[in-house]
């Protein structure tokens, strides 16, 4: 039995010094030690021996048995240490190469400036609403007091859908105002901001651009806070705490009394500098709801009034980031996007 165990144990050892690979080894492991394994065997066999033999026989069984595991172990650490090596020869990196050349995406001036407007806003705790960019004529024009006859109901003012029973394209984003205000009663603050479209086309007009529109509906809101409303997001959107704001007496169907609101700055030959600087530079409208306006939505205009006021995405980009030509945001020009564009990660730390 001694001799049996003694031939079995070299016939073993020879096999692990000749395995090649770990796949060799974890075969022979298999072979030793699985189920039907060659010491697997001899250790069942035991039961059938009487208590003297067996003890004999498994203290035998249990030295050949802890030999071969130390082989195998050994084995796998030389094999392993072996693929490895081998692996780094093939796949051997050299670190004087420079890196492989990589393009990153930019953001749109207009995403980013909306971004900004948005959460300017959102501070002071306007929700976002949205609406579609298809519109009828009732929430574009009727429900906001423009007449019959105004002249930005005309064809050459105004996209209209041919067979859509006077769908259009919104030539402003207010009619989100009113929608938001057909499901959702006072008090509340909104902001609308979105694509709109309309008849012009040159240095300073595009087809279609982009509107900011907010409303603020509630009891006693007066022109005092729509003047603080404006002033701290004009002086926090082109970060100049002591910027010059004004207010000028205008007209808009759907707000009364109305109002321009202009901003200080420097202007020569070569570029317009925003801030102190003795020019006036306008920006954006607003003024105080209209109360029919409020009357087509169902509200109660001896509780609630408001402020509204409307702003031009691009407009404000290209004063804030010194873009002289309107018609360069929509020219997929990538030397045009790698200057202006803003970076995604810089934008979210911004943000």
């Amino acid at each position: 039995m001694s001799e049996e165990l003694e031939n079995l144990e070299k016939q073993i050892e020879e096999k692990i010094t000749n395995a090649n690979t770990l796949d060799d080894l974890n075969s022979i492991r298999v072979e030793v030690f699985g189920k039907k394994g060659l010491i697997t065997n001899h250790l069942k066999s035991l039961t059938e021996l009487p208590e003297n033999e067996r003890k004999e026989k498994g203290k035998k069984i249990n030295d050949v048995k802890n030999k071969i595991n130390t082989l195998l172990q050994q084995k796998n650490k030389n094999l392993s240490d072996s693929e490895v090596s081998q692996k780094l020869q093939k796949e051997r990196v050299d670190i004087t190469l420079s890196t492989r050349p990589y393009e990153e995406g930019k953001l749109n001036p207009i995403t980013q400036t909306i971004a900004e407007i948005t959460t300017i806003f959102q501070k002071m705790g306007f929700e976002t609403a949205l609406g579609p960019d298809i519109e009828d004529d009732y929430h574009n024009f009727t429900a906001l007091n423009i007449p019959p006859e105004h002249p930005a109901r005309q064809l050459h003012d105004t996209f209209y859908l041919k067979g859509k029973n006077n769908k259009l394209l919104r030539t402003h984003t207010s009619p989100v105002q009113i929608r938001t205000l057909e499901k959702k009663k006072p008090p509340l603050k909104i902001i609308a901001p979105g694509r709109t479209y309309r008849a012009d086309s040159d240095m300073t007009h595009t087809p279609m651009f982009h509107q900011v529109e907010g409303l603020c509906l509630d009891k006693d809101i007066n022109m005092s806070h729509l003047k603080g409303c404006i002033m701290d997001f004009c002086r926090e959107f082109f970060e100049i705490d002591d910027l010059p704001v004004r207010f000028r007496p205008s007209f808009f169907p759907f707000t009364e009394p109305s109002a321009e609101i202009d901003i200080g700055c420097f202007k020569d030959k070569k570029q317009i500098t925003i801030g102190n600087g003795g020019s006036w530079l306008e920006i954006m409208g607003c003024g105080m709801v209209h109360n029919k306006v409020l009357k087509y939505c169902k509200v109660d205009t001896s509780k609630y009034q408001g402020f509204a006021f409307g702003l031009g995405v691009e407009r404000l980009a290209m004063l804030k980031y010194g873009i002289s030509d309107l018609r360069s945001f929509f020219d997929s020009d990538i030397k045009w996007l790698n200057n202006f564009g803003f970076s995604i990660f810089e934008n979210i730390e911004k943000i």
